[in-house]
């Protein structure tokens, strides 16, 4: 019996494969046919595809700034942008010098999708990436059907429609913030862990483990093989570069790294050796299931309940006197209904009094937020690059971020000693800060030495062969142990760290996306 119902286990499982690669092979030759039915190159042309372009996030903030790197660098290049109907050039163009600062000179097209509903996924209740994947073929060929770039470059990490352009004649560009599908999903199915992609009905039943895995399987072969046909493939961190590479093993380069911009300049303006009129710790993330913000209130909770902060002292007082201000978008009744149940949760763990909440700030109540917080808070795990961890160095703003993916692999990493006193204020000033942060910084230095006890490997301060930038967590316990640690340090202390936080933000400026953007694409743009 055991071996019968093994069998039937097996036949099944061989279907499915037969059917999965069937359809692979006949999706292949319905590209091929669709992409014979599209209009010739247009020789000059340079087309983003980026459906929801007016939208105020940090993939915006990239597809404006590329935009702005093609027109510098291409005197002939007609740039197109691809975005959902009701947009126009103007309203664009207008927005990104409102909300990036970034200014378009030269003029460009915008070319409306009507379907842009086909790649957003409450559309679908169920295997909603493969129909994403599908609506955004079809979204890219209503692209394709009203032109056909000379390049055609994606800042949105839809790849399914790339083979597309690329059998049209464009030159395909991809700029990649987030694997669709990741080696790390596949593991997560295979080992029966639970989380974000992998619930528990399907990570209890074998069955239905071995049927994502081939639906899983069947996707990557497809990502695959839409990754083999760029001409460049740009990524924002080494963690997306690790995975990219893994995936697309068959493109004609390996992935770029370019680092996505972040607006550090503004914020580096602020003072380090800052007037605390209130002890804070900052939070600035979206009210999204990812970014774990249960996790941040029950560390904050842990902290504020430990021993030390019934002590009768300094430390003691500052850890019962200390507040938690979280800030964050709200996009819609999902969003309303999950801060509302953070907000229970908050009063659940004994919080709540200490907890503040900032719903959809302007940039002037976030950088005022920044400029008198101790340190910034960061919980999600695997996050690709990690901005906000960047904003709270810039700021001054000791991070405590996620031990994995870009805050391990890129932002909060030990930076080379340099030399004290003078010396470190001329390089911190050279690395884009103010004088006065950089002064601060230096003065703390020649003072005294960082000495931080390390909780461990992971809940310690990130050291090594350099200067600490700030401390990296997993578990409760290590997030609540670097909350007491950087809310009881001592303020010599806090100014070196936040000055060489500050000088490892740099590394993230616009200025530097613009160049090695320009360097990636410097032999597929147009004279």
């Amino acid at each position: 019996m055991y071996t019968d119902a093994l069998d039937s286990l097996l036949l099944l499982a061989a279907a499915a494969l037969a059917a999965v690669l069937g359809s692979v092979l006949l999706a292949v030759c319905v590209l091929m046919v669709m992409a014979s039915w599209l209009p010739p190159v247009q020789k000059g042309v340079v087309a983003f595809f980026h459906p929801f372009a007016d939208g105020g996030g940090g993939g915006e903030r990239v597809l404006w700034c590329a935009v702005k790197a093609v027109q510098d660098a291409s005197k002939t290049a007609k740039v197109v942008i691809y975005a959902r109907e009701g947009v126009t050039a103007e309203a664009l163009v207008d927005d990104a010098q409102r909300r990036f600062n970034i200014r378009i000179d030269k003029p460009i097209q915008v070319l409306p999708l009507r379907r842009v509903g086909l790649i957003q996924p409450e559309r679908y209740r169920r295997f909603t990436l493969v129909c994403q994947a599908a609506g955004s073929v079809a979204l890219g060929w209503e692209a394709l059907r009203q032109l056909v770039p000379e390049v055609y470059i994606d800042t949105t990490g839809w790849a399914f429609p790339y083979p597309l352009a690329w059998r049209a004649g464009s030159a395909v560009v991809a700029y990649v913030h987030y694997p669709t599908l990741s080696t790390d999903m596949l593991g997560a199915v295979w080992a029966g862990s639970t989380g974000v992609h992998n619930d528990a009905d399907i990570a209890e039943s074998p069955v239905k483990t071995a049927v994502k895995l081939l639906y899983y399987g069947a996707l990557a072969a497809w990502y695959a093989g839409c990754g083999a046909v760029t001409r460049v493939t740009c990524v924002n961190s080494s963690w997306t570069r690790g995975h990219i590479a893994s995936l697309w093993r068959l493109a004609r380069r390996p992935p770029v790294l370019v680092y996505p911009p972040v607006d550090t300049a503004e914020l580096q303006t602020l003072p380090l050796d800052r007037k605390l009129k209130q002890l804070y710790l900052v939070s600035v993330n979206q009210f999204r299931p990812e970014k774990n913000h249960r996790l941040q209130l029950a560390a904050f909770a842990a902290a504020k309940h430990s021993a030390a902060a019934a002590a009768p002292t300094l430390a003691g007082a500052a850890l019962r006197e200390a507040r938690l201000k979280l800030v964050g978008g709200v996009r819609g009744p999902a969003d309303e209904a999950r801060l509302a149940g953070l907000r229970a949760y908050a009063e659940e763990l004994g919080i709540a009094d200490c907890c503040e909440w900032v719903v959809n700030a302007p940039f002037s109540e976030l950088r005022a937020l920044l400029g008198g917080a101790v340190g910034g808070l960061h919980t999600m795990t695997d996050e690709h690059f990690g901005i906000s961890v960047v904003e709270y160095m810039a700021a001054g703003c000791v991070p405590i971020a996620h031990n994995s993916a870009g805050p391990k692999m890129d932002i909060v990493v030990p930076l080379p000693l340099e030399p004290t006193g003078a010396g470190a204020a001329e390089g911190a000033a050279g690395a884009g800060l103010s004088a006065a942060a950089a002064a601060a910084g230096a003065a703390a230095a020649a003072e005294a030495p960082l000495h931080l006890d390390a909780g461990g490997p992971a809940a310690g301060p990130v050291q090594g062969a350099g200067q600490v930038t700030g401390f990296l967590a997993t578990t409760v316990e290590e997030y609540a142990d670097a909350i007491t640690k950087v809310l009881t340090m001592d303020q010599r202390e806090r100014l070196r760290l936040a000055a060489a936080a500050q000088r490892q933000a740099s590394r993230f400026s616009t200025e530097r996306f613009l160049q090695d953007f320009t360097a990636a694409l410097a032999d597929v743009l147009p004279p």
